[in-house]
Formats: structure tokens, C-alpha cells, sequence
């Protein structure tokens, strides 16, 4: 009534009452209302309370309908409506009563498994019967389930697939109450067409992609995993020999697909361990190695140390491959299967024996000694001859395709072999020997006699057989007279009187020629020759040559040291002498024979032969490009000095002390072949020239030095 007064005075009504036409609930915690506007009306309040008076609210609202909020789910409340304007607000208007709709159920949801989904909510009160409504992602169809009961697992849906699920609960009055929405993904499918490779040391694993799966795991059954958000995924690292059991599982927000069926997947096998290397023939050789698990075959790898490379694939634990002589061979055996191959064996290094010399040529240089030559082979460090015969053996060692055996037995056969060495596997013996015969021995006048004015009777002895004899008495003037025969005296006549002779004796057979006899009478004893020298040919042999002697027809040259003697016995002014050990001081003798038998001792300044060629040369490699040069020196005091020859450059070192064996050379380039001589220094500063060259083939690694491996004797490549 104050309200009135005061628009009355204002000048001003309050609005009409307006009139409800429905009042409706929806949501839970609202009330809708729709009424008549009335004029003259800026906005209306809508009023609503409980018949007990506990709860009483009001809410402006613009204009028909009107929503007030803030209600209790499933609740009688009163409404009225009340217009309003600037003069105030009107009366009430006639109250309708209405109740509020059921709360919404609060529903969790997950996905067991990828073809359901599980629903679960708490229980609404007041409520008799549940709807749910289900919609797909991306699609207007819906199913529609109802239920008493406070949880649903709905079945048959698609993998990997997002629905949307509304819920609400039903009043006794049949009136459906507030609903909630909740939306859910399915599990994904199990990833399918899985693929096992290899790659490395690690194993790819790849699949389709399922449907709403954002990651994947692969798990193997040595515990090894990897996650992925794409169809690959690596496994690493392998381990050899395994058999190994890969599972892919597809995952979402949803959980953990099926895992797909375990695939086998066997690795790569392990390296094979090599046991040894058997020559089963001259030229063919098998390698041998331990099996291992898993594996279909081997393959051996052969290299030659001049390159030539071979490969051999064998299921079994052995492989023949061609091993000719005089090479060095490097191996290493792998292990193969479906997956790969396994990382190489550890290296065997093989060295064959020496080849045969071959063209083997033989020749007399005196009477007690032969000169043997023969082509130079591969692989050889070292030659050794011997000459047997039924009293023993002479053994010669040279690093030169030559020898000579001096001091051999007249009138004897003899069996000749040269076998080459090496240090890593000996001596070749089983090549062909060749026989000599010696020249007959020397027959030995032991008496003259003169049967008459005209002729003399010469006897001898021999020990030879089967020989024949000639024999020569030489006079002052005119030609010598001869004669000749099969035993041991022969006569010669018509000699003039007066004449002082020299009467020697030759024995002949088809081995040749024997040293003359020594010639009787002998008046006088020869002079010695004025000049003797001594050249060292090579590291065994020695050429000792002398000025003529008035009156000599022989000479006996030796070379006397305590390591050894050498002598040779000639009528030329010059010998070449076999045997000599190097790095001695010889005493030099030489005996001048008369005709008649008569000597001159000579004796001259004395000889010393060059210190030994060094052996066991070996290369190894060494930081910054550099290669040290390591030998087995014959003295502890010797100098020497190696030269190291490449196809662009040359390097020499020499120890800093005398008695040091090693030496190194820089600035070596890899991939290049290098021949390396290691030679004594003599006294005088000049360097030995006889002993031989290596090769050495410098390989690379990275970018430095590898493996140096030896070549063999340069001489032959």
C-alpha cells in the first residue's frame, strides 16, 4: 500500500499482475515458467517456495519464460510472478505448483575390453528406471537402453572408436530427470601383419596401425621393449644366438589392447671360433672351426697376402680352400642365417712352406767344389743346401739363390737338395734331390823309373774306379810325351837325354777331369804370388784371387778362423770359396805347388768378413704414421742401418747406439708397399750390399696406419 501512495505521487503505477500459463522443470536445479507480459512492464521477479516455508527464492528475469535456478532436484516448490517497473513491482500473481526433475546420475565409464564399454553410476534417489543414450563419433544414430540397475557394459561397438553416452534417471511420475553425458573411447584392436628385420644390430618391428590407438609397445621375451607412436619400432641391442618372442600391443586413453600373437624371431648367430688350419695336399688346405647355434652355413674368408681373396660357403664346421706355397693367408669364418650374418671370427694368420727352387742348375767350380744356382721363391727367407753322401752331409745357408760346397769327397756321388725356409713354418725338404758325381780323385806318381836310355815306367796309385789315366812328361823344350792307361803303370819312350822333366798324371771319367798328379822330380819349390786379395761376394761366399807364381802349377788357398776352415784347391790364379761364416776374422794362407810336388808356404795380411745380414725383420706399426723396424742382430756391438723404400718415398734409420735392433721411420703412407733392407755398417762406414730386400704392403685403418703384412722376398715379385 506504501508503494502505491508513493506511485501516486510519483506520478506512477506498478505494472499489472501477470498471469502464469505452465511452469516446467528440465533441469534438476531449474524451474521454467512461461506467463502472459503485461504492459508498462520492464522485467518480472519470479518467486518460488516450499510449502513448509524452508526454502523461498527469487529471480529477475527479463520477459516470458523465465528460468529461476538454484532449485533442489525432485522438489514441490509454489511459483507466482511479479511484474516490474519504475514505479515498483506488482502483486503476486496466482501460484501454480511444480515440481523439479530427478538430479542426473554422475556416471564413470571405461573400456574392458575393445569391442565394450562399462558405465557406472551411483544411485539417483526417488529414481525407478535409468536411459542411456548412445551416440558414436561422427554419426547421428543412436541406441537407447533403459535399466533398473545402476551399471551397463555395452557390447558389439567398434575398436578404437570414441562414443558418447547420456544418462538420466526416471521419477515414479514416468518424467525423465536431468542427464550427464560422458564420452569413451574403446580399446584398440590387436595390431596385426607384424614384420621382424634386422637392421644392424638391432631388430625393426613394424605393423598396421590400428584405429584409435595413439602408441604402441613391442615387448620381446629377453626383456628387451620400445614404444612408438608410428607403425616401426627398434629393438636394441641383439644378442647372438637367441631365439626371441615379439608381441606388438595398440594403446589408447582406454588402455592396453590384446597383445598380438608372439612371432619368433631367431638372431643372428654367433662368430665361429676357429680351431686350426690343416694342409690335407700340396696346395689344398681346409679351415676348422667350432659350430655354433642357429646358424643355416658358414662362410670363410681367405685372403693372400697379395690380395687375391677367396670365399667358401660350407654348412658344416670346415672349408677346403687353394694354399700354395710360398704365401701368407689371413681367415676369419662367419656365421649366417635369416637374420644376418654374425660379426667375424677372430683372424688365423697361415704362412705356407717355401716353394721348390725350381731350375736348379749345378756346375763345378774345382775339383772339391760345386756351385749350386736356382730360380729365387716366393716366401723364402732363407736357402739351405745339403750334399749327402754315405760318410755324412755338408749343409750350406745362404739368403741368396746360390751356394757353393767346397771341401767335397773326389770320386763320389752325392745326393743335392736346397730347401727355402721361412721363420714362421721352416724348411721345405720334400723337394726332388738332384745327384753329382765328383771329378775323380788325383792319382798319386809314386815311383819313376827309367827302363832304358829312351824311356822311363811311371807307377801310381788311386782311388778311384773304373778311371783311366793319362800321363805327361814335360820337358824344357819340345812337346810333352804321353801315355795312357786303365791300371796303375803305363811306359813312355823316346825321351832325349839330359833333360829335366816334370811328370804328372790326370785321371779321367765321366764325371771329368781330376787334379793333375803331383810332378816328379821337383827341383825347385815355386814362388809365392806376389799379390792375394779378398773380395767378399756374398754373405757365405768369398772370391779369393792371386798374381802368377814362376814355378807353380796348384795352389791350395784357405781361409782359417775358430769358427771354421775353407780351402780350395785350383791351378788358376783365383777361387771362389763357400762356407764362410760372417762377421769373422780369417787368417789367409795360400800353398804354391810345384810340378814336382814341391810347396811354398804364403801366408798374407788377414780377412774380415762383414758382419751378418740381420734376420726376423719384422715392421710394426706405431702411433702418428710411423713404423718401427725391429731385426735379430748376430752382434752386440754392430751398427746398422735400414733403408725403407715406398713407390713415392724412402725412409732410412740406424740405432743411435751400436748392438740396438730397432729403428724407426716416420711419415709412412698406408696402402702403399714398402721393401725394407736391413744391412750390417762396416768399420769404414760403408754399408753391406748383399742382403736382402722384404716387402711389406702397409694397409689402412680409419684414418692412420693398419696392418703391415709381409710380402715375401722382393726379388720375385
Amino acid at each position: 500500500m506504501t508503494v502505491l501512495t508513493q506511485s501516486s505521487v510519483d506520478g506512477s503505477t506498478a505494472p499489472d499482475v501477470p498471469t502464469i500459463k505452465t511452469a516446467s522443470s528440465k533441469q534438476s536445479q531449474n524451474m521454467t515458467v512461461e506467463f502472459v507480459e503485461v504492459p508498462g512492464a520492464t522485467s518480472y521477479i519470479i518467486r518460488a517456495e516450499t510449502s513448509d516455508g524452508s526454502f523461498f527464492s527469487e529471480m529477475s528475469v527479463p520477459g516470458s519464460p523465465g528460468t529461476i535456478v538454484g532449485l533442489q532436484p525432485y522438489t514441490d516448490y509454489t511459483l507466482s510472478v511479479m511484474s516490474v517497473n519504475s514505479a515498483g513491482r506488482s502483486q503476486p500473481s496466482e501460484f501454480v505448483q511444480a515440481k523439479t526433475v530427478l538430479a542426473p546420475p554422475q556416471p564413470t565409464s571405461s573400456s574392458p575390453s575393445n569391442s565394450s564399454i562399462s558405465v557406472l553410476w551411483a544411485p539417483v534417489p526417488n529414481a525407478v528406471l535409468y536411459s542411456l543414450s548412445i551416440i558414436r563419433e561422427g554419426s547421428f544414430l543412436q541406441s537407447r537402453i533403459n535399466t533398473t540397475n545402476t551399471s551397463v557394459t555395452i557390447n558389439s561397438l567398434e575398436a578404437g572408436t570414441n562414443y558418447c553416452i547420456k544418462v538420466n534417471a526416471w521419477s515414479p511420475e514416468s518424467v525423465p530427470g536431468d542427464d550427464f553425458t560422458v564420452c569413451q573411447i574403446t580399446r584398440p584392436s590387436t595390431p596385426q601383419s607384424v614384420v621382424l628385420q634386422t637392421v644392424m644390430t638391432a631388430l625393426s618391428v613394424s605393423w598396421a596401425t590400428e584405429h584409435g590407438a595413439d602408441r604402441y609397445t613391442v615387448i620381446s621375451s629377453s626383456g628387451l621393449n620400445c614404444t612408438s607412436s608410428s607403425s616401426t619400432c627398434m629393438l636394441t641391442p641383439l644378442t647372438c644366438g637367441q631365439i626371441q618372442y615379439i608381441s606388438v600391443t595398440a594403446m589408447n586413453q582406454a588402455g592396453p589392447s590384446v597383445p598380438s600373437d608372439p612371432k619368433q624371431f631367431i638372431t643372428f648367430p654367433c662368430p665361429p671360433q676357429p680351431l686350426r688350419v690343416d694342409e690335407i695336399a700340396a696346395g689344398n688346405c681346409s679351415v676348422i672351426w667350432s659350430s655354433v647355434s642357429y646358424v643355416d652355413y658358414y662362410t670363410a674368408f681367405i685372403k693372400r697376402d697379395d690380395g687375391t681373396e677367396e670365399t667358401c660357403n660350407s654348412t658344416g664346421t670346415s672349408c677346403n680352400f687353394n694354399c700354395h706355397c710360398g704365401y701368407s693367408y689371413i681367415m676369419s669364418v662367419f656365421a649366417n642365417n635369416q637374420a644376418g650374418s654374425s660379426s667375424p671370427g677372430p683372424v688365423l694368420n697361415q704362412t705356407t712352406l717355401p716353394c721348390c727352387p725350381g731350375n736348379m742348375s749345378v756346375s763345378s767350380v774345382s775339383w772339391e767344389s760345386v756351385m749350386i744356382s736356382w730360380m729365387a721363391v716366393r716366401g723364402a727367407d732363407v736357402y739351405e743346401t745339403r750334399a749327402v753322401d754315405a760318410d755324412g752331409e755338408l749343409v750350406c745357408n745362404d739368403t741368396s739363390p746360390v751356394c757353393v760346397l767346397s771341401d767335397l769327397t773326389c770320386n763320389t756321388r752325392y745326393s743335392l737338395l736346397v730347401a727355402a725356409c721361412n721363420d714362421p713354418r721352416g724348411c721345405n725338404r720334400t723337394c726332388s734331390p738332384q745327384t753329382y758325381q765328383t771329378a775323380p780323385c788325383m792319382p798319386e806318381i809314386m815311383q819313376v823309373t827309367q827302363s832304358n836310355s829312351s824311356s822311363i815306367n811311371i807307377t801310381w796309385t788311386s782311388a778311384n774306379s773304373a778311371a783311366n789315366y793319362t800321363v805327361s812328361v814335360i820337358g824344357s823344350v819340345g812337346n810333352p810325351l804321353t801315355c795312357q792307361s786303365g791300371g796303375t803303370s803305363c811306359t813312355v819312350t823316346g825321351l832325349p837325354c839330359g833333360t829335366s822333366y816334370r811328370i804328372n798324371a790326370i785321371a779321367s771319367t765321366a764325371a771329368g777331369l781330376s787334379m793333375p798328379s803331383y810332378s816328379v822330380p821337383f827341383e825347385t819349390a815355386p814362388c809365392c804370388p806376389q799379390n792375394l786379395s779378398v773380395l767378399q761376394v756374398t754373405q757365405a761366399i768369398s772370391n779369393v784371387s792371386w798374381s802368377a807364381a814362376q814355378g807353380a802349377q796348384s795352389f791350395i788357398t784357405s781361409l782359417t778362423s775358430p769358427r771354421g776352415h775353407a780351402q780350395c784347391h785350383t791351378t788358376q790364379t783365383t777361387c771362389l770359396m763357400g762356407c764362410i761364416t760372417c762377421g769373422t776374422n780369417y787368417t789367409v794362407s795360400l800353398e804354391a805347388i810345384s810340378s814336382t810336388g814341391h810347396t811354398a808356404e804364403c801366408t798374407y795380411h788377414g780377412f774380415s768378413t762383414s758382419e751378418c745380414c740381420p734376420s726376423g725383420i719384422r715392421l710394426f706399426r706405431r702411433a702418428n704414421n710411423t713404423l718401427r723396424v725391429q731385426w735379430r742382430s748376430s752382434s752386440p756391438l754392430s751398427n746398422y742401418t735400414a733403408v725403407v723404400t715406398g713407390s713415392t718415398s724412402s725412409h732410412s734409420c740406424s740405432p743411435p747406439q751400436p748392438g740396438q735392433n730397432t729403428c724407426d721411420v716416420s711419415d709412412i703412407t698406408c696402402g702403399d708397399v714398402y721393401s725394407v733392407v736391413v744391412a750390417p755398417v762396416n768399420p769404414d762406414g760403408t754399408v753391406v750390399q748383399f742382403c736382402s730386400s722384404r716387402m711389406y704392403s702397409v694397409f689402412c685403418s680409419g684414418s692412420g696406419l693398419g696392418t703391415v703384412l709381409y710380402r715375401g722376398r722382393r726379388s720375385v715379385d
